[in-house]
This record gives structure tokens, C-alpha cells and sequence, in this order.
């Protein structure tokens, strides 16, 4: 008779720096694990703190916690499956990122990181020292490799496990979510499979932490890079797979197929997310928000709903002389549509207020862009001031594309705890809003149907902070803005670059002279979800004060 082993993969939310819950968490995945008659549960990269732990994990007194939460955890581990789960080892003066195996009451082997990722949101070489290669250990009657993470991304470390033994490769992972990610791990992925000629496990960890989402999507590869199995993207979720030894070596017996949504879907489920667990770990439990009757924040308003719940999302209009009756009623039916509170609160007392404060310091100059502002940072007073009294966390409101060219005001709407809509720009902000209009999935909160009036994304976009203003008196328009941010942001792209591409040479060179003059704005900004690899913060980090500009070669038009 074949030998089987079935491997119960624990997808779960660990929170950063609640090590007793997160052993809690463990524990109750081994125990169903051993009710489902495993003989190993699989839990994620750092599981027992939380991830990524930045500088946190150099305090002694954190690492020395979590190393003495697996050191209990282990004397549970006995009477059923071992258990895998990720934390930080000290050992021999130097840091590492660890996989211990808990078994017998016991630690019965710890694996060490090799591959240090120094990239995007990444900068473990600052914090771990990089481990030897090494070779399997034994659970049962298998041989089992684990690359950590990054260690499965190149291709020595998992040779080394296959040629020093290993029957299968069980990749714990925190990989965080951008666009495109599932296809991208499963690419390298098979790249592994077919290099070793083993199966591999692919666990990954979901759940929001600051600006990144682990957004599991974990599989299973049989060797020639078949898909055995899929678990969701962004659920918690553990699931039991069985191997089965065959004359060809072990292999994973098919599981459950589940469908990866496609992008607007993924994005916008990240978004929900990321908020959702922001607030949840920092310890909020509602919001307050500007709803202006445009796009953006009808957007925010949106995606609270389904994060929290509409009860628990409180909107407030703050009309000023300047703000249209279509504003008005846009904002209501927002609000009336999600289901939330919606309060006005007018500016017009206190910009008056302002204005007549400063007039005597302002007489004999024109009105421009300063009283503008005053009305923006009177609505962050307001909001501030509600977010205080009732203690729900105000969210900002700006999409990537204001974010990028700083049209948005520092101390006014760029007040907030968090952002959802950061790494968003404008044109996929119309694209989500229309998607939503028309999806509803059982992890929404809010309501099914039209919840932004198709005016809302229809009309054209302004700050109403002037007479007839609108955003293209000050920006391209969005669709040409979005394209040549997309080039100078997300591919490093030249001027030379996109005038070649098309694009007009002033309007590229004034784009990129707003986009480096707002570095201070963004640096800041409050945190707000990544969705792409070049979000600002961790994936982009630029001096604030800083000259260079993009001339191209001499001669050059």
C-alpha cells in the first residue's frame, strides 16, 4: 500500500506584536489539524509576530518574547501532527528570520533564511543575517525542504534541499499583494518545480499590515508544474491536502480550484482589507470622512462600507459658497445609497472668520491659491475636530494621481489616518466605482446595487474651491496625466522616453517638475494600501529636497 501524508496549510491574519494571540491562533489550527488526522500543520513566514516586523524585531525584549512563545508552544506540539510555523531566532549574536518545527513536545528543527530580499517594500538585510544553505528535516515519512519566502525565488536553495534529499518543498511565505502578484509567484513557482522535479506547497499569509496586504492565494504544484490545488485570495482559511508516495515519488492528490479574481476585483478586496484591519489593529471600530459629492470620496465611502459595516461610517458635508447644488445632492444620494450618516457642516461661517482675520496681513494682495487652501484646512479642522469628539479615524480622500503631482493640500484634505485610494489613480478610480456599481461579493458589508450615482462618476471632476472651477484648469486631463505618471512612476520611464511615445514635451516636463516638487507632501501623507510595486513609501523613496531634472541628452526636443 502507497504511504500518505496529508499537510493541513493554515492561511491565516496574524496581527504584528500580539505574540500570545498569534500562539493562540496556531494552536487552534494544530488542533484542528489533528482532528483532521495530519501529520504536519503548516502555518506562515513570522506567523508568531506578525509581518513585516520592521526595526521592531532589533529589540531584544520582542525577539526574546517570540522565541519563548514557540519554546511554549512547543511542550503542546505532542500527542498529534508536527507544527511549522514561522519567528525570529537569535542565535550566535546575529538575527534570523526562522522555521521552526515544533514536534514531540519539542523544537525538533529551526530553518534559517538564506535569501535576504533588499527590494520593493523589503529591506530584510537591515534587520536578519543571511543563514547557510541547509538540507531537509524529516516529519514522518517524508523529507520535507523549506525555502522561507525569498529562499524559493532562487533557485539555489532549493536545488541544494532536493539534492541533499528532500521529497517535498514547503514554502512559508509573506508576500504581500500588488497587481499581478499570483501570476508572478506561480511563474517562479513552476520555475522550481521543474529545476527540482518535487512537488511544492506554496503558504502564503493574508490579512492587512500598514500600507501591505499578505493576500494568501497559497497553491500546490505537482512536478510539470501542475496545479493540484488553489485556495482563495484573501480569505483565512485552512485547508488539508493529502500526498500520496507513487513509484514517481510523492505526490499532492487534486484539491480545491479556487478562482484568483481578476484585478479591479483584487485591488479594490485589498483596499477593503487593508482599511478593515488597519482599523481592527490599531484599534478602531468606525470612521469619519469627508464626502464631497465627487468620485473619490464616494469611493472611500464605499469601500468603509464594505469594510466595516454602513452603520459604522460617518460622512459629513462641508459646503462652502463655492459648492454646487449638484454637490449637495450628489453627496446625499451617496450617503443614502451606502446606508451611512451623512451631517453638513458649512465653512462659510469660519472662512469668514479667517478671512477677516487676516485681512489686514493680506490687504492689497489678490485672492488665489492661499484662500483656496484656508477652505481646505477648515475642512480638516472639521473633520479632525468630529474624528475627536467621536473617535471615529478619519480617512483621506486623494487618489495616486493628486498624491503624485500634489494637488491636494497639506494640514486640509490630506488630513487623515488612512488612505485607502493612495496607490489608485484617478482613471482606475472611475473604472472601480463603475465595477462596484455593478458587483457584489459576501465579503462586502455594504449594500448590493448602484451605491454611486453614475452623475457622481460622469461629471467633471473639481476641488470647488473657486468659481467654475474645474481639475483640468490646473492638470492634463486625467487620462494623459495617468499615462505619463504611469511612466515616470511605475517604469522609471525618461522624458525622452515618453515624448518618443507621444506624449508633448511641456506637458511631460511639467508633470515630472509637479511630481518631484510634491515629495514633501507625500512623505507627510497618512498610509493608505499598496496595489502596485511602485507605491509611494517603501516601494519609492525620494529626497524631498533635491534639483535634478530630466534634461536628456544634449540636443534633445
Amino acid at each position: 500500500m502507497d504511504q500518505t501524508f496529508r499537510l493541513t496549510l493554515a492561511q491565516l491574519n496574524p496581527v504584528m506584536g500580539a505574540i500570545a494571540a498569534n500562539a493562540a491562533l496556531a494552536l487552534d489550527a494544530w488542533t484542528q489539524g489533528r482532528s483532521a488526522g495530519a501529520q504536519m500543520v503548516a502555518l506562515t513566514e513570522m506567523f508568531i509576530t506578525g509581518y513585516q516586523t520592521q526595526d521592531l524585531v532589533l529589540k531584544p525584549a520582542f525577539t526574546a518574547d517570540a522565541m519563548r512563545a514557540i519554546a511554549d508552544l512547543a511542550t503542546q506540539i505532542t500527542d498529534g501532527p508536527a507544527l511549522g510555523i514561522g519567528g525570529p531566532c537569535a542565535r550566535d549574536g546575529k538575527l534570523y528570520n526562522a522555521y521552526y518545527i515544533l514536534e514531540g513536545g519539542r523544537i525538533a528543527a529551526t530553518v534559517l533564511k538564506h535569501e535576504l530580499p533588499n527590494n520593493d517594500v523589503f529591506d530584510e538585510v537591515r534587520v536578519f543575517s543571511s543563514a547557510p544553505l541547509q538540507g531537509p528535516y524529516r516529519v514522518g515519512p517524508l523529507r520535507i525542504g523549506s525555502p522561507i519566502c525569498e529562499d524559493a525565488w532562487h533557485s539555489d536553495v532549493s536545488e541544494t534541499l532536493a539534492e541533499s534529499g528532500a521529497q517535498i518543498l514547503l514554502v512559508p511565505n509573506g508576500s504581500p499583494y500588488h497587481r499581478g502578484k499570483p501570476s508572478v509567484r506561480t511563474n517562479l513557482m513552476v520555475a522550481r518545480v521543474v529545476e527540482t522535479g518535487l512537488p511544492l506547497v506554496y503558504l502564503n499569509m493574508v490579512g492587512g499590515q500598514d500600507d501591505q496586504v499578505f493576500d494568501g492565494a497559497s497553491f500546490v504544484l505537482n512536478p510539470g508544474g501542475e496545479l493540484a490545488v488553489q485556495l482563495p485570495q484573501f480569505d483565512e482559511v485552512i485547508a488539508h491536502v493529502d500526498f500520496v508516495e507513487t513509484a514517481d515519488g510523492w505526490r499532492a492528490l487534486p484539491g480545491e480550484r479556487a478562482l484568483i479574481p481578476k484585478v479591479v476585483e483584487a485591488d479594490y478586496r485589498a483596499m477593503v482589507l487593508s482599511l478593515r484591519d488597519y482599523l481592527a489593529k490599531t484599534g478602531f471600530r468606525k470612521v469619519v470622512l469627508g464626502l464631497s459629492g465627487g468620485v473619490d470620496s464616494a469611493l472611500v465611502a464605499a469601500v468603509a462600507a464594505d469594510a466595516i459595516g454602513p452603520e459604522n461610517v460617518h460622512c459629513v458635508m462641508l459646503p462652502s459658497r463655492f459648492t454646487s447644488a449638484h454637490s449637495l445632492e450628489d453627496a446625499a444620494a451617496v450617503a443614502r445609497a451606502l446606508g451611512t450618516r451623512l451631517d453638513t457642516v458649512p465653512i462659510t461661517g469660519a472662512q469668514e472668520a479667517v478671512g477677516a482675520a487676516l485681512g489686514p496681513l493680506f490687504e492689497g494682495t489678490a485672492p488665489g491659491i492661499t484662500e483656496e487652501n484656508i477652505q481646505s484646512r477648515l475642512r480638516g479642522v472639521m473633520l479632525m475636530a468630529i474624528s475627536n469628539k467621536f473617535g471615529g479615524m478619519l480617512l483621506t480622500t486623494g487618489n495616486k494621481s493628486e498624491m503624485a503631482v500634489g494637488y491636494c493640500t497639506i494640514y486640509g484634505d490630506m488630513n487623515g489616518g488612512y488612505n485607502p485610494l493612495k496607490d489608485l489613480y484617478k482613471t482606475r478610480v472611475f473604472a472601480t466605482c463603475r465595477w462596484r456599481n455593478e458587483t457584489h461579493r459576501p465579503w462586502m458589508l455594504g449594500p448590493a446595487g448602484e451605491v454611486i450615482p453614475p452623475r457622481v462618476i460622469e461629471k467633471p471632476p473639481s476641488a470647488e474651491l473657486r468659481d467654475n472651477q474645474k481639475d483640468e484648469d490646473s492638470l492634463p486631463p486625467y487620462p494623459v496625466l495617468d499615462a505619463i505618471l504611469e511612466g515616470l512612476v511605475e517604469r522609471d520611464a525618461s522624458v525622452a522616453d515618453l515624448v518618443a511615445e507621444g506624449f508633448d514635451r511641456a506637458t511631460v516636463k511639467k508633470v515630472e517638475h509637479l511630481l518631484y516638487i510634491s515629495e514633501y507632501k507625500r512623505f507627510q501623507a497618512a498610509p493608505g494600501t499598496r496595489l502596485t510595486k511602485r507605491a509611494f513609501w517603501l516601494d519609492r523613496r525620494y529626497p524631498m529636497a533635491m534639483r535634478w531634472r530630466d534634461e536628456g541628452p544634449a540636443g534633445s526636443r
